[in-house]
C-alpha cells in the first residue's frame, strides 16, 4: 500500500471520528429540536381543529336562534342568544348581542334596544363594531328620541374623516328635520350629496329629501335644492341612469 493511500485512510478515519464526536455532542439538541417542531405542529393542528369545531357549534346555535326568531318564537330565540353570548367562541357572542338588541326592538322595547346598543358601543374595542352599534341606536332614536339623543351618538361619526359619515349625516339630517331645524337638515343632506364617495343611490335618496323640503317650503329655492328637484324630475321622466332610478328613496320623517 502506498504512503498516499495510508494517509488518505488516516484522514478519513480522523474525519469519521470528528463527525461521531460532533454528533454525540449535538445529537440531543438536534433530536430535541425535531421533537419540539413535531410537538408544535401537533399542538397547532389540534388547536385549529378545536377552534374550528367550536366555531361550527357556535354558528349552528346562532342559526338556530335566527330560525326561532324568524318563526316568531322570540322567547326561545332570546334564550338561545343568551346562551350563545355567554358560552360562544370567536365573534359569535358579539353577533348574539347585536341580534338580542334587534329582538328587543322587534318586541317594541325600543328603550331596551337602545340601551343594548349603547352597551355594545361602550364595550367594543373594535371601532367598526362600536360605530355600528351607535348608528343602530341612533336609527331607533330618530323616531323615538330627540335630536340631542341622536347627536350624542352620531355627531362624532359625521366628521369629514369618519368611515360611516354618510349614514351618520343622513340620520342626523332626519333627526334635525323632525326637530324643525330645517337649515341644519338641509346642510346634512347636502353634505352627503357632495361627498365624492357617496353612491348614486344614496345621493338619489338625499335628493328626495331635499326635493320634499323644497316642495314643503322648508328650504329656500336655491342651489342645490333646485338641483335636487331637477334630479327628481329627471328620475320621473326616465332621464336618470337606471341604477339610480331603480331604487326609490325614503322620505324624511313627517313632523
Amino acid at each position: 500500500m502506498s504512503n498516499e493511500n495510508i494517509f488518505n485512510e488516516i484522514d478519513e478515519e480522523l474525519r469519521s471520528d470528528r463527525m461521531r464526536a460532533l454528533w454525540r455532542r449535538f445529537a440531543p439538541f438536534v433530536i430535541g429540536g425535531a421533537i419540539a417542531i413535531v410537538a408544535l405542529v401537533a399542538v397547532n393542528e389540534g388547536w385549529a381543529w378545536y377552534t374550528s369545531s367550536q366555531s361550527a357549534a357556535a354558528s349552528e346555535k346562532l342559526y338556530s336562534a335566527l330560525d326561532a326568531a324568524g318563526a316568531g318564537n322570540l322567547d326561545d330565540a332570546q334564550a338561545q342568544l343568551d346562551a350563545l353570548a355567554a358560552e360562544g367562541s370567536g365573534g359569535y357572542p358579539v353577533l348574539a348581542e347585536f341580534r338580542k338588541a334587534a329582538l328587543l326592538e322587534e318586541e317594541g322595547d325600543t328603550a331596551g334596544a337602545v340601551a343594548a346598543y349603547d352597551g355594545l358601543a361602550n364595550s367594543q374595542s373594535n371601532p367598526r363594531l362600536r360605530e355600528l352599534a351607535l348608528l343602530l341606536a341612533a336609527n331607533i332614536l330618530v323616531d323615538t328620541g330627540t335630536l340631542s339623543d341622536v347627536e350624542a351618538r352620531v355627531a362624532t361619526l359625521a366628521t369629514d374623516d369618519g368611515h360611516m359619515r354618510r349614514v351618520a349625516r343622513e340620520l342626523l339630517g332626519l333627526a334635525q328635520y323632525k326637530a324643525g331645524d330645517y337649515a341644519a337638515a338641509q346642510a346634512s343632506f347636502e353634505a352627503v350629496i357632495n361627498d365624492p364617495l357617496a353612491q348614486s343611490a344614496v345621493r338619489n335618496r338625499m335628493a328626495y329629501y331635499l326635493a320634499q323640503m323644497l316642495s314643503a317650503g322648508t328650504v329656500a329655492p336655491e342651489e342645490p335644492a333646485e338641483a335636487a328637484a331637477e334630479a327628481i324630475d329627471a328620475i320621473v321622466q326616465g332621464d336618470a341612469p337606471a341604477d339610480v332610478a331603480a331604487e326609490p328613496a325614503a322620505e324624511p320623517a313627517a313632523e
